[in-house]
């Protein structure tokens, strides 16, 4: 059992993690820092990376600090097998004492133990019932994670998804408000140049975004891009410039 000293220097450490999170600018550096930081406090792991869930429901490696990791997330999708999509698959935190006599996962265990790595944490990122995807830690000596470091595991992995849901937020906040201002000024050009109002102007926006398969601000893009040039071309679709 850890002494007290080994409890306050990790929470000193975690302290250090969440206020190195809370200062990246985006998702993807705060990734980075999860995985790196990952490495550096938490005992026993040589290599860290995210398994990130797209839209889709998609795996996607990301932020890994070496290449082995991107190579075991690779494996994982390509044979649909192993811990960590069984960790986002089952909702709970997946332990690899030793891969070299864990039957979980045969197809996966034998080719990631070719390349050196022996145990493996995989710890769901997740708020309330969104799930980011998981945390992976890699260790090549077997028996690297047992009770205490998964505490760590977990409680650095709920960090981990606090900051990420906000950055995500965040993120969708700029993109809404960004939206917003490109659509405004798209609609200020088509009103001054045919003296129409702003709803019929929005109207014809709504139309070539629907002729040309895009999106309303990128549309409004287009047109903010080029200072109010005409948007009826084959590039763009009718009716803006109609």
């Amino acid at each position: 059992m850890a002494d007290e000293t080994d409890y306050y220097d990790f929470a000193r450490a975690l302290a250090s993690v969440a206020r190195r999170l809370a200062g990246t600018p985006d998702v993807a550096a705060a990734l980075r820092a999860i995985t790196q930081a990952a490495v550096t406090e938490a005992p026993g792991v040589d290599y860290a990376g995210i398994s990130w869930v797209e839209r889709r429901r998609e795996v996607t490696a990301q932020a890994p600090t070496h290449e082995l990791v991107a190579y075991c997330d690779q494996l994982q999708t390509e044979l649909g097998e192993g811990p960590c999509l069984q960790a986002i698959r089952s909702q709970n935190t997946v332990v690899v004492d030793d891969l070299a006599n864990d039957p979980r996962w045969p197809a996966f265990a034998a080719r990631a133990v070719e390349r050196g790595v022996r145990s493996v944490l995989s710890l769901r990122l997740f708020v309330g019932r969104e799930t980011f995807g998981a945390l992976n830690l890699y260790s090549r000596s077997p028996g690297q994670f047992g009770e205490r470091v998964r505490i760590v595991g977990e409680l650095f992995a709920a960090l981990a998804a606090v900051v990420i849901s906000g950055k995500l937020r965040e993120d969708q906040l700029s993109q809404a408000l960004l939206s917003r201002d490109v659509i405004g000024q798209a609609k200020g050009i088509l009103m001054q140049r045919y003296a129409i109002t702003a709803e019929e102007a929005f109207d014809r926006l709504i139309a070539t975004s629907q002729s040309a398969n895009m999106k309303v601000r990128e549309v409004s893009a287009k047109l903010v891009g080029r200072d109010g040039s005409d948007l009826s071309d084959d590039r763009a679709g009718p009716g803006v410039g109609s």
